[in-house]
């Protein structure tokens, strides 16, 4: 077969299919990038590993033209396994294996197709997320099913987390279907049309928190949001963002205050009023400061304690979105 793929979460397939007894004879990732301070050029995660194994790798800009296309189907696989790889495929390289290609997609399609699926399973508080594999044609994750694999998303499962157990599930779900598929045991299925969501592509400036949403939304979106975008706000002028955050008690002592009002700055959390009329609490655990490392509330406050006096608005004051 041939792997196409760039980002660590896929890499686990990766790696997955080269400790299985199934062949991957050539790589295709995305050409290396810019990365880190001095801006070098980065291989990806998977082309690391394809030269670690010594595997052929190719880079091409697009699949879109005949050259590019005459070179994948010179290899004469059997099979091209798709994750994460970031290029559209035409139906002209769909047809090129004669076993076509499988995709391994972070949700339990049909809900969240396209760019973002851990991210928005979370933030819009699903209970549980998985991987399909699925038998790739030109739309968007729409292609009909083969195997899924589910798995739980707790009240403080974060994004991060969320996809390492899937780039996990991933590799062991591609591998089960491979083998089903070598003997004949595998059965494509429809995706059915009820259910059907998107995964929009995450920004920075999505990630800024609206106080005036509810605690369990902004909390949501901020366990999503960690490792990247990360969540965050404005605390006088300055952006500080929000690594974790869950749910608070709104206490007896609390006065009335606007959305976004710090209620109160403890060892355990930030209290911020949030919710339409600011009764509800939001309470901030993990935060960083400009210049800082993400730093739990009771080291946040020893950076930086004359900034959390209670009664201090945040969200107020505009600035630019955090780098």
């Amino acid at each position: 077969m041939i792997f196409a793929g760039t980002p660590d979460f896929a890499a686990s397939s990766l790696q997955a299919l080269l400790d299985s007894p199934h062949r991957v004879i050539a790589v295709y990732t995305q050409p290396d990038r810019p990365a880190g301070r001095g801006r070098k050029l980065t291989p990806s995660p998977v082309k690391a590993l394809a030269q670690q194994h010594e595997l052929p790798v190719y880079q091409p800009q697009s699949l879109r033209d005949a050259e590019a296309q005459a070179e994948l189907a010179a290899l004469e696989a059997d099979l091209m396994v798709v994750v994460a790889y970031g290029l559209l495929l035409p139906q002209a390289v769909l047809d090129i294996p004669r076993l076509g290609c499988l995709n391994v997609h972070a949700s339990l399609l049909p809900r969240w197709r396209g760019a973002a699926p851990i991210q928005r399973a979370i933030e819009a508080g699903d209970v549980e997320s998985g991987v399909t594999i699925m038998q790739m044609d030109v739309g968007l994750d729409t292609g009909p099913m083969l195997l899924t694999r589910t798995t739980s998303i707790e009240d403080t499962t974060t994004g991060g987390e969320l996809h390492d157990r899937l780039a996990a599930l991933g590799g062991e779900a591609i591998v089960e279907a491979l083998d089903r598929l070598a003997a004949d045991g595998l059965t494509a299925t429809p995706q059915p049309e009820a259910g059907v969501t998107y995964a929009a592509k995450l920004s920075k400036a999505e990630a800024e928190l609206d106080f005036r949403r509810p605690a369990a939304e902004l909390a949501a979106r901020v366990r999503a949001f960690n490792p990247w975008p990360v969540a965050w706000t404005r605390l006088a002028g300055q952006p500080l963002r929000v690594w974790l955050a869950a749910v608070g008690e709104r206490l007896a002592e609390d006065p009335q205050a606007p959305p976004g009002t710090l209620l109160s700055a403890g060892r355990d959390a930030l209290r911020i009023a949030c919710g339409e009329d600011g009764r509800e609490v939001l309470a901030v655990s993990r935060a960083q400061l400009p210049g800082g490392k993400p730093l739990a509330t009771r080291e946040l406050l020893n950076a930086g304690q004359a900034r959390f006096t209670p009664g201090t608005r945040l969200g107020e004051t505009p600035t630019e979105t955090p780098q």
